[in-house]
């Protein structure tokens, strides 16, 4: 009888999408610019389209304080676990 194993990983990266940047879109910005070290103009563009992806492939940890931060500013932001590509098998 063959046998069948799944591997089960326990880091899964993990996006940081902001969903609405809110009524503070500029202080959002400046969030965006210090978390990812894009520019202002770059960071603004980004967000001026949403959902937007703002992070990709972080930690928990990372994720979930990037969240609050954004959070904080006045942006609607959603934590999505993403599905493992075959590159992090």
């Amino acid at each position: 009888m063959p046998e069948h194993v799944e591997l089960v990983c326990a880091e899964m990266p993990i996006s940081v999408v902001v969903l609405d940047p809110g009524p503070r879109a500029v202080e959002v910005t400046k969030v965006l610019h210090r978390l990812t070290g894009l520019s202002l103009w770059h960071s603004k563009t980004l967000i001026s389209d949403v959902p937007a992806t703002v992070l990709e492939d972080l930690p928990e940890d990372a994720a979930a304080t990037a969240a609050t931060a954004l959070r904080a500013a006045g942006a609607l932001v959603e934590v999505r676990r993403q599905p493992m590509s075959p590159a992090h098998s």
